[in-house]
């Protein structure tokens, strides 16, 4: 196994309270986000998996000032890169800890196999695998929206290995087909990946992320991933993405939280109303899927070691929304509960 290096290359703006406003559509990006800026130097691990040859990009950020001794290990979302952490990476870091970002197989900087069988427990198991390659025996685990969830499936896979879970507005708080939403099947996904643009991500991002809010930060993460959908690479990230979104859908982790065995934080903007395949949900199930305000409190209950935080009238990303509130929250949180490394 092998660790072999590289970097890459953001940007952009525009007002939130003129929903009639067309966005502008920006640059496009390589398959794995070349072009694109990231906050610290892009490593990547090199292994193999199913057959493949892969590359996992991921960020490994030093402890500033005095180091802590121990781990953090972030976890993205699906719409989302490690690129997204960039406040959680500067105070965790500034905090101590020594923080590692990667981006899962299929997402962003790293690898989109032609043929790859995803499931969260081979996420975790090349995320485990990266981790032991940087001499890494236990972590804090970070993760939010369907990081969540592969956190989740990762601290059920290796306990032993996990010193804490935070999830941030997780998705999978409730079992979508069990509710009644309708199956997409792989090429229904792919076709619809097909047809991302910077345009329809905003708006889903603002309706559904922000409670019809937007700043102009957001937008820079816009590009990031409409950027990569139309860029050269495009098949090969709808079809990823479409992989990806049918393992969202059909591996929940709902019924295990009640196994998680590590101190658990939940995080959630209570705003937020993220549901997959509510798009094509019945109304009567449409109305009932993403209610944040009441999800947070119900699995909150279902796992043994929990504790709840809530940010009223805040959406998806809390972190990316009032970082300085969040990243109070969850530092006072990990200092609480810290174990002797």
């Amino acid at each position: 196994m092998s660790l072999a290096f590289s970097r890459w290359l953001p940007g952009l703006l525009l007002s939130a309270a003129l929903p009639a406003l067309a966005y502008a559509e920006g640059p496009e990006y390589g398959p794995q986000l070349q072009g694109f800026e990231y906050p610290y130097t892009v490593k990547h691990f090199a292994f193999e998996s199913q057959g493949e040859s892969l590359q996992m990009g991921y960020m490994d950020v030093a402890a500033e000032g005095k180091a802590n001794g121990r781990s953090v290990v972030l976890m993205h979302g699906k719409n989302f890169c490690g690129a997204t952490w960039d406040t959680s990476i500067k105070a965790l870091s500034k905090a101590g800890y020594r923080v590692i970002a990667p981006d899962q197989i299929g997402f962003c900087t790293s690898s989109k196999p032609a043929h790859y069988q995803y499931s969260f427990q081979q996420l975790a198991t090349n995320t485990q695998q990266l981790l032991k390659a940087l001499g890494i025996q236990k972590a804090t685990l970070l993760g939010h929206s369907t990081g969540g969830m592969l956190a989740t499936r990762y601290a059920l896979q290796y306990p032993e290995q996990v010193d804490q879970l935070a999830m941030v507005n997780p998705i999978g708080l409730e079992d979508w087909k069990a509710l009644g939403v309708p199956y997409r099947t792989v090429d229904q996904w792919y076709e619809r990946e097909l047809k991302v643009t910077a345009q329809g991500i905003r708006d889903y991002e603002r309706s559904t992320y922000y409670d019809g809010r937007w700043k102009p930060e957001y937008d820079r993460w816009v590009d990031m991933y409409a950027g990569l959908a139309k860029g050269p690479g495009k098949t090969q990230v709808a079809w990823n993405s479409a992989l990806i979104y049918d393992m969202i859908f059909t591996q929940p982790v709902y019924y295990e939280f009640k196994d998680l065995k590590v101190p658990t934080l939940l995080l959630i903007g209570t705003s937020d109303t993220t549901a997959i395949g509510k798009d094509i949900a019945p109304p009567q199930v449409k109305a009932k899927i993403g209610h944040y305000e009441v999800l947070g409190k119900e699995v909150a209950k279902l796992i043994p070691q929990s504790s709840l935080v809530e940010f009223p009238g805040m959406g998806h990303a809390p972190q990316m929304e009032e970082p300085e509130k969040f990243h109070q929250a969850l530092l006072a949180w990990l200092s609480k509960t810290n174990s002797v490394p």
